[in-house]
């Protein structure tokens, strides 16, 4: 059975730093493109990025040079490294992966940027 758990989240000052992980377990992690995505209420989950197996990396727009993707596959772990955090980024951040036809998802964390 595949599970993702997130841990990292928190409430930053607009400027701070913070560094999502996700533990995975269930797939061979190394084989596999991982994603984050992030929801606001109200709002559809939106990609923010995504890692392939090859460690090739993807970034929306709005968090490139900002926000750093990475993964660990000795731990099977995917990391989000999240800096010059703006109130914007305020949401709950997913880590994803599909799996034999199915998305699978944790139950998220969630990033609070705020004076």
């Amino acid at each position: 059975q595949v599970h993702l758990v997130e841990r990292g989240g928190g409430l930053v000052q607009p400027g701070g730093s913070l560094r999502l992980s996700c533990v995975v377990s269930g797939i061979n992690f190394r084989l596999y493109p991982m994603n984050w995505y992030r929801q606001t209420p109200g709002k559809q989950r939106e990609l923010v990025a995504n890692i392939s197996s090859e460690h090739k990396t993807y970034y929306v727009d709005s968090v490139k040079d900002r926000f750093t993707i990475s993964r660990d596959n000795v731990r099977t772990t995917l990391y989000l490294q999240m800096n010059n955090l703006k109130p914007e980024d305020t949401a709950v951040y997913y880590c994803n992966v599909y799996h034999r036809g199915n998305q699978f998802w944790g139950r998220g964390t969630q990033v609070t940027v705020s004076s």
